[in-house]
């Protein structure tokens, strides 16, 4: 494919971005083998340049760096085909394409190919991951660095489990808690299953200079708080700073509702909406083909949808107490998730141990908050049965304290 400029005209508009097919690694540096893995990857939708500009921004500066650092550090470019071109993707949302069966098709091993161009990204993709996990000695830390279709502050979104929880808090940043509760097969979903602590990052408006320096700061904090480098090797003030300038005062966000769509729907959001505007319970903030479309509760606007591509109108969520995020760490320390199944209507789920089901009929005096505080977030209905699932590796993680890179990579 030639290559060709992107250029997107916004009132701070980002300089253009050429990529070749396949050229995803920005950089690798290995400092120490030993020591813990920064697994970055930016623009797995070919709309938001901003994660693939800061990397290349940072990788000279990393270079100089290498030898002196206690790890290794991936710079991986996600969606390059989309990129040249200019959109979110061409064929499939690179970033809702990682389910089991897929990645089944697309594992190198596979004898099947197919010429959709987000399997071929993704096959590109998962021999560098392969690559990445199955030589990692330490902990394993993964960032997926996105921006925005509407003016916004930055803010970050994890899994729940115990691990992102202890390492997204030491960033300034606003966290949304529960965002894959409703959303499926997504990149971080993926990594995270596979044992890495991740963390989502939404940098501000899709063509803004000030996304790029604020994926620049994740990055470099990110780097910092993993181990790999010191106080002496990264500006930690100045890159915080450029973070709490960003983003205000740090808040965590429980996602409460997804406003799901197709391209059938014919889905318009009304102008003006912010992310963390408050809206009411009734309140119409969009329409599509069959009228107005109405918030279901009174709460946070967030991701309200200003393209033309996506499957997510907007979601709505909530703040929540730090005292929760306390609590739900004392309960799931103590080994309460694991003897859930216990209460009257949940059973384990015999295909999968970290899976729920519950009758709503017997188990309705237990509110879905009590299975969020346990880290079940994941809801499924089967047979008119609720079927709740978490995170693997909640609290340990796979690749500490073990020479064996069979047990690593499960």
């Amino acid at each position: 494919m030639k290559v060709q400029s992107l250029s997107i005209p916004e009132k701070n508009p980002l300089p253009k971005v050429e990529i070749e097919d396949g050229e995803h690694v920005v950089g690798e540096f290995v400092g120490d083998g030993n020591g813990p893995t920064v697994l970055v990857i930016g623009s797995i939708h070919g709309n938001e340049p901003s994660g693939l500009l800061a990397m290349r921004r940072i990788a000279p500066e990393l270079r100089k760096l290498e030898q002196q650092m206690k790890g290794r550090v991936f710079l991986i470019a996600g969606n390059t085909r989309a990129l040249q071109a200019g959109v979110r993707y061409i064929d499939a949302d690179l970033n809702r394409h990682w389910t089991p069966e897929i990645v089944d098709l697309n594992k190198p091993d596979s004898s099947i190919r197919t010429n959709r161009v987000e399997d071929i990204e993704q096959r590109e993709l998962l021999r560098i991951f392969e690559r990445v996990f199955i030589t990692a000695r330490d902990e394993v830390y993964a960032l997926d660095l996105h921006s925005t279709s509407a003016e916004s502050a930055p803010f970050a979104m994890i899994g729940d489990t115990l691990r992102n929880r202890e390492f997204s808090r030491k960033f300034p940043a606003t966290i949304l808690l529960g965002i894959e509760e409703q959303l499926n097969s997504t990149i971080l979903e993926y990594i995270n299953n596979l044992g890495a602590v991740t963390l989502g990052f939404e940098a501000g408006e899709h063509g803004d200079k000030t996304a790029v320096e604020n994926q620049e700061a994740l990055i470099w904090l990110s780097i910092f708080n993993a181990g790999c480098l010191s106080k002496e090797q990264v500006d930690v003030e100045k890159h915080v700073t450029t973070l709490r300038n960003a983003m205000g005062d740090p808040r965590i966000i429980e996602i409460r509702h997804r406003h799901a769509i197709t391209q059938a729907d014919d889905f318009r959001m009304e102008p003006g909406y912010e992310n963390f505007q408050p809206v009411r319970k009734g309140e119409v903030v969009a329409h599509d083909r069959n009228g107005e479309v109405k918030v279901k509760e009174t709460g946070l606007m967030l991701m309200p949808l200003y393209q033309k591509l996506g499957d997510d109108g907007f979601f709505l969520g909530r703040e929540i107490s730090p005292f929760w995020l306390w609590l739900s760490k004392v309960v799931r320390k103590m080994g309460i998730p694991s003897i859930v199944h216990w209460l009257p209507g949940v059973t384990r789920d015999p295909f999968n141990a970290e899976s729920l089901v519950v009758n709503t009929n017997i188990a309705s005096i237990f509110p879905l908050q009590i299975f969020h505080l346990l880290g079940f977030r994941k809801r499924l209905w089967k047979s008119g049965r609720l079927v709740v699932s978490r995170r693997k590796h909640d609290t340990r993680s796979p690749f500490r304290n073990s020479d064996d890179q069979v047990t690593r990579r499960n």
